[in-house]
């Protein structure tokens, strides 16, 4: 089966967005390891760049994930807006549009979607240390708006269902079949 790196985003002094006391890292943290409770659930081989409070820069992460050999790299975070309530929903990025980092995040947009997020769609990144130093297909997945409140009710209500979606979507890739979902 394969191994698939899982990272939280930000961590230790990096709290990333903040919202009313609301810190991406905590978010990031908790969906990330809901997501590798699945996989391993799922046979699937789970290394975390972090599984406590702790800041790791991109360019250690990406080091990591090429250091252990891994098929995929997901990074999980939250998005935010200039002004709160501005936008809402779900984007994956990817160094390119092409391959399995795309196929990848396709599949787990659509299923966030179907749990109820505006699908903002699959958008290259080229300038992103945890996308363009890695050498497996890399997806960095923004989990809704941390400064939008729908996204944050989404978020809280159906915090196992996203990470299912997450996971799903994952072992989608990994199988290389559709799941029933």
């Amino acid at each position: 089966m394969a191994l698939v790196v899982l990272d939280a985003g930000h961590g230790g002094q990096n709290p990333g967005a903040v919202y009313q006391g609301r810190q991406e890292k905590e978010d990031a943290l908790a969906l990330t390891l809901a997501v590798g409770d699945i996989l391993r659930q799922n046979g699937v081989d789970v290394f975390f760049t972090r599984e406590e409070d702790i800041y790791e820069s991109p360019y250690q992460k990406a080091a990591e994930g090429n250091a252990v050999g891994a098929d995929y790299f997901v990074s999980i975070h939250r998005n935010a807006s200039p002004y709160p309530n501005q936008y809402s929903g779900v984007e994956t990025l990817v160094y390119d549009q092409y391959g399995q980092a795309a196929q990848l995040a396709g599949r787990i947009n659509e299923r966030l979607e179907r749990i109820g997020f505006l699908n903002l769609g699959v958008n290259e990144r080229k300038n992103l240390v945890v996308l363009n130093r890695t050498r497996m297909p890399a997806v960095l997945i923004e989990a809704g708006f941390l400064n939008t409140d729908k996204d944050n009710a989404l978020f809280d209500l159906r915090f196992q269902d996203i990470a299912q979606a997450i996971a799903d979507g994952i072992l989608q890739t990994v199988r290389g079949q559709e799941l029933d979902s």
